[in-house]
């Protein structure tokens, strides 16, 4: 019998695993990668996610490897990110940053980003990049001071949570509703299958 490969997430988010869980992935282990995500000079934000996924990647495949457990694995590694127009804004950890993000998403469409990376047992690199184009509502002074009371939007890309309460500022969104929580089902999924992984293998009895 023929052991099932080993799947790694390059990524310590509890949103990327519930999503994987969704579609009944479970990585055998987690390993987080450490790096600086400053966007570089002009970089555009499209490239950034796309850099971003395949750095956090390759910045674990070395400790993967050197892991017996899962020295054979695949590696999964994705990064979003948030833009208007070629503005990219940031994962915020301060109140004030998250209230410019907000000011700015006000009344308008912004594009949501994810750079999906995989790495094959070989070490061959698959890429994948997704867009999403999000509308939200023009905020009133209460629902911006009461988001940013809620503490929701701290580290998250843009400085909302679109599957917490930010959903409710939601007026239209185009694309992948999954890539906007942070990791795109559909691409990663067909990214997974078509380079080996049994995706589909205990999808029986799968009770969700």
């Amino acid at each position: 019998m023929i052991a099932r490969p080993k799947l790694v997430l390059a990524s310590g988010s509890p949103r990327r695993l519930a999503l994987l869980a969704q579609i009944g992935l479970a990585p055998d282990s987690v390993f987080t990668a450490e790096m600086d995500e400053t966007p570089k000079r002009s970089e555009l934000p499209r490239a950034l996610a796309q850099r971003l996924a395949g750095e956090k990647a390759e910045n674990v495949i070395e400790r993967v490897r050197g892991t017996e457990a899962v020295r054979d694995a695949y590696i999964l590694a994705a990064d979003t990110v948030v833009a208007v127009g070629r503005r990219i804004l940031p994962k915020p950890d301060r109140e004030e940053e998250a209230a410019a993000c907000l000011r700015l998403l006000s009344g308008r469409t912004h594009r949501v980003y994810t750079g999906v990376c995989l790495v094959t047992p070989r070490n061959a690199l698959k890429t994948r990049l997704v867009e999403s184009r999000v509308r939200f509502k023009r905020l009133s002074s209460l629902e911006t001071d009461s988001y940013l009371a809620s503490g929701e939007w701290r580290g998250k890309a843009g400085g909302y949570a679109i599957q917490g309460i930010a959903g409710s500022f939601v007026v239209k969104l185009s694309g992948s509703y999954p890539n906007v929580v942070g990791m795109p089902l559909y691409e990663t999924a067909s990214l997974l299958a078509g380079n080996g992984f049994p995706v589909h293998s205990n999808w029986a009895g799968l009770d969700t």
